[in-house]
């Protein structure tokens, strides 16, 4: 058999695998191995193996994923994200749907220091629900609003499906970083009118409360003033060129415990949940990353990225079909694959294609990101509607899922208007060269 031959019989075990339930990581691990040991020798891949594991575990540029991670932990623990909310229904509750907007505002703070949509849709499910049903909101609206709203953690930095790709495809994460300030603006922007034009039509569905005063407004945004602050340096520092990405996270892990000792939040407790934490959380990443660089080191001896490479940019169609073909192809495979898994498992196939066409991978990472977010609201695997129902068990599945279905539509016009005009995420990049 041809290399290409067996690369192909591998994709299929692998999604052998995966359908049998596998764990994503062990199932890119084994097929990738033995793929590899089928195209060259046994040996080659043991010592393949041994290579990966060994460089992926001691990689000085992964040690950002843990020390972003601790920062969201920290923030999270010390009470931040009640307090973001608080602040943002100062602001907003006084509008048509005000209680669900400042929840989509409150997604896009928490995520700026979290990174994770799941872990962003289950804080805000804790502190939002309850006051929905307090002000008699309508479920299906408020779980819709905190599942999509929770999904703009993998999107405004620092977000760990950025890394992940930055390393996969040795782009800025910097770079990649200021890129998603952007588009994730203008979706919590479409959200936010998603919202109001719901609820404008239907003033049942989110009643709006008395305005506050300002004294209160000012009072509820100086509580989030040290969490703006964090992010202003994390990612100003970025933007400025004064941190890597990696001392950036330095900075946002310790200025995180800062926080928590000037709120009075900080204990042995909540420090030890933050670690085990991230600790849980980071060794996760990393070995679906180690997997993913076995299966690609598989990929790349048999051909495969150069061949399809090839075959794509050969065809007689304009540029712009192929790339809305793989687009098309990541929103319906987005649907039952997550995410980071999604991206691992194809980047090493698409990202030589795109760069082939000529298109700007920055840009195709702001992409993937937001087709990736539809996938992770969207029946049969939405992670964010699944989170979301096991806080809010009173509501059912598919009325969540009916919920955020005005939001899926926000993110295919978020998209659009990227791929018609890339300078909304480009812009900042080419401003810090």
């Amino acid at each position: 058999m041809t290399p290409v031959q067996i690369g192909i019989i591998g994709c299929v075990f692998l999604f052998v695998l995966l359908a049998a339930s596998m764990p994503v990581a062990f199932s890119m691990a084994i097929i990738g191995f033995v793929g590899f040991a089928a195209v060259v020798n046994p040996d080659a891949a043991a010592s393949m193996l041994s290579m990966n594991l060994y460089d992926t575990f001691t990689s000085y540029s992964l040690t950002v994923i843990p020390l972003f991670v601790f920062m969201g932990q920290v923030c999270f623990h010390s009470g931040i994200s009640r307090r973001l909310f608080d602040a943002a229904y100062k602001w907003l509750g006084h509008m048509p749907g005000g209680l669900a907007i400042a929840t989509v505002g409150a997604c896009t703070g928490f995520g700026a220091i979290c990174g994770s949509g799941p872990a962003t849709a289950a804080t805000m499910a804790a502190v939002a629900l309850p006051e929905m049903k307090r002000y008699k909101y309508d479920m299906e609206l408020g779980c819709g609003a905190v599942a999509a709203g929770g999904s703009l953690g993998m999107l405004i930095p620092p977000s760990v499906v950025f890394i992940v790709y930055g390393i996969l495809t040795e782009e800025s994460v910097g770079k990649l970083f200021i890129a998603g300030i952007g588009p994730g603006l203008l979706i919590a922007l479409l959200f936010c009118l998603t919202i109001y034009i719901n609820c404008k039509r239907r003033p049942h569905l989110g009643p709006a409360s008395e305005p506050f005063s300002w004294k209160a407004r000012l009072k509820a945004t100086a509580g989030v003033a040290e969490t703006l602050l964090l992010f202003l340096l994390v990612i100003g520092g970025m933007f400025l060129g004064l941190f890597t990405p990696t001392e950036a996270a330095a900075v946002g892990a310790a200025g995180s415990i800062i926080v928590a000792l000037m709120r009075k939040k900080l204990s042995f407790s909540m420090l030890k949940r933050s670690l085990v934490e991230t600790a849980r959380t980071s060794c996760m990443v990393m070995i679906i990353v180690t997997g993913a660089v076995i299966f690609g080191r598989f990929l790349t001896v048999t051909h495969i990225p150069y061949e399809l490479a090839s075959a794509l940019t050969g065809l007689s169609v304009p540029s712009w079909v192929i790339i809305g073909l793989i687009i098309f192809f990541y929103l319906i495979v987005g649907c039952f694959v997550d995410a980071l898994a999604l991206i691992m498992l194809t980047i090493p196939i698409f990202y030589p294609v795109v760069i082939e066409l000529g298109y700007n991978a920055i840009w195709f990472g702001v992409i993937i990101v937001i087709v990736t977010q539809m996938g992770v609201i969207s029946p049969p695997v939405g992670v964010c509607v699944y989170v979301v129902s096991g806080i809010e068990r009173d509501v059912p599945l598919q009325k969540i899922f009916r919920g955020a279905m005005p939001f899926l539509a926000a993110l295919i016009i978020a998209a659009i208007l990227l791929m018609i005009f890339p300078k909304i995420c480009l812009f900042l990049p080419e401003l810090i060269g």
